[in-house]
């Protein structure tokens, strides 16, 4: 499989109440060409089994556990895990607009200077 363009970094810790409908606002983005890294902070609620179940129903979500250690140290693992040429950050209790990575992506590469 080849890198995707965009990485969404989505650090999450007990964050089930939410989470469905956040991975869902990214899944269903016009911008097809991402994955979805979900950093599980230490969740004891759902958290881990819900990123579980996205990740084996779309190769594009992939899910990284570790030991409650912040939010931090969660985003460096997803920067770090990241295969995307641009990290989108998202947080587990956000919704995305259906054209917020295509319209980041075209930003981005209208403005190759632009580094944040």
């Amino acid at each position: 499989m080849a890198a995707p363009l965009v990485s969404v970094v989505m650090p999450a810790r007990d964050a089930a109440a939410h989470l469905r409908e956040a991975i869902e606002s990214i899944l269903t983005q016009t911008f097809p060409d991402f994955e979805i890294l979900l950093l599980d902070d230490g969740s004891t609620d759902g958290t881990a089994g819900i990123a579980g179940e996205y990740a084996r129903a779309d190769a594009r979500v992939r899910v990284v556990r570790q030991e409650r250690r912040g939010l931090i140290a969660a985003l460096n693992s997803g920067c770090a895990a990241a295969r995307g040429r641009y990290l989108a950050r998202m947080d587990a209790d956000d919704v995305a607009f259906p054209e917020r990575l295509a319209r980041q992506v075209a930003c981005l590469e209208r403005s190759p200077a632009t580094a944040v």
